[in-house]
């Protein structure tokens, strides 16, 4: 089995659905320490850490993704030429191949580092600890602050791409909106005020609402994902809510007054974790793209000037039939390799 394709399957194997990440990032640490890594656990909640190895002192390349997945767990398979299963391309076959060209740098004397967070498919938290955690340390290094700690830094990031070079990515706004009514009897409604009614009403008319579009980045979207109200099915229902999330393009405040004259006096909004859009750098010699979901890296902007690559289609991340083409999984390495090359250059 070919070195990266084994250890995708290696952590694929231990379940890290996002807050219960811990035998993922378990087993990384043990292959990363078996490999001559020097493993570091930075702290992000109770029994939640990201993971932090490099060689060499302080190396002006990182390559980092995300352990957590969503669920539920789907263990690893390999049929037809593809790794199937939850990680596959969303991102451990990516943290795989990120592994197998930091050694391959390491041995053309080129150090490197790796960055495995956690919570990226949820509040970006691992990430937010990660950028904390590598500022605290450069301020503790005097030698290095009087030098320009973090000058010339690379970050490669790695989501499934189709192994193009993402120009840019989309940011994301979550939101609750809920509605209010009155109980009574369903036999007599007249006597009471439905909020689930009232709510369905209010959500039919967003998709004819003008959201913003932006020449790079594309159009705004808005999807409905989760739906809850009411008490009983003989009950005029009292309460009703939908959790929203929207791909930014644009500034967050925005959307947020879109969907605020929107919502005017017959809903409230609750408005939830946000991640801005990015415009990413360029590199000679790769067919480009725009990723229109969020990343981890403007929580990362600490660790340097940002690159998005990654080998897998966006997709297939989040089904049940999660792939990668075991070519292409194997193909990324080299190609992160050449990215870090070229980037550093």
């Amino acid at each position: 089995m070919p070195q990266v394709l084994d250890l995708a399957v290696s952590l694929m194997e231990a379940e890290s659905t996002s807050h219960h990440e811990g035998p993922a990032l378990e087993r990384m640490e043990a292959l990363l320490a078996a490999r001559g890594w020097p493993v570091t656990r930075i702290p992000v909640s109770d029994g939640r850490w990201d993971l932090y190895a490099e060689t060499g002192a302080s190396p002006r390349v990182t390559f980092s993704t995300h352990l957590d997945t969503v669920p539920p767990y789907i263990p690893p398979r390999i049929d037809a030429g593809r790794l199937w299963g939850r990680g596959a391309c969303d991102a451990k076959g990516i943290a795989a191949a990120m592994i197998c060209a930091a050694e391959r740098l390491q041995g053309r004397g080129v150090a490197a580092g790796l960055l495995f967070v956690v919570g990226e498919e949820v509040t970006h938290d691992g990430a937010i600890a990660a950028n904390r955690w590598i500022a605290e340390r450069d301020a503790s290094r005097e030698a290095e602050r009087r030098d320009g700690a973090g000058a010339g830094r690379v970050l490669i990031n790695g989501e499934p791409t189709e192994s193009t070079l993402a120009l840019g990515t989309k940011g994301a706004l979550r939101a609750t909106v809920r509605t209010t009514g009155r109980a009574a009897h369903s036999a007599y409604p007249h006597l009471g005020r439905s909020a689930t009614r009232d709510l369905v009403h209010l959500l039919a008319e967003l998709e004819r609402v003008p959201l913003p579009l932006d020449e790079l980045l594309g159009e705004t979207t808005i999807n409905i994902g989760k739906l809850a109200g009411g008490v009983a099915d003989n009950v005029v229902a009292p309460w009703a809510e939908a959790r929203i999330m929207a791909r930014l393009v644009g500034p967050t405040e925005e959307l947020q007054a879109i969907l605020q004259r929107w919502a005017e006096d017959r809903a409230s909004i609750e408005w939830g974790a946000v991640v801005p859009p990015m415009r990413l750098g360029a590199v000679a010699g790769f067919e480009t793209s725009i990723a229109a979901f969020a990343t981890d890296i403007p929580e990362l902007s600490n660790w340097g000037t940002p690159y998005l690559f990654g080998p897998g289609s966006i997709h297939v991340a989040h089904r049940d039939d999660e792939h990668v083409d075991i070519a292409e999984l194997e193909a990324a390495v080299e190609g992160y390799e050449r990215l870090a090359r070229a980037a550093l250059a």
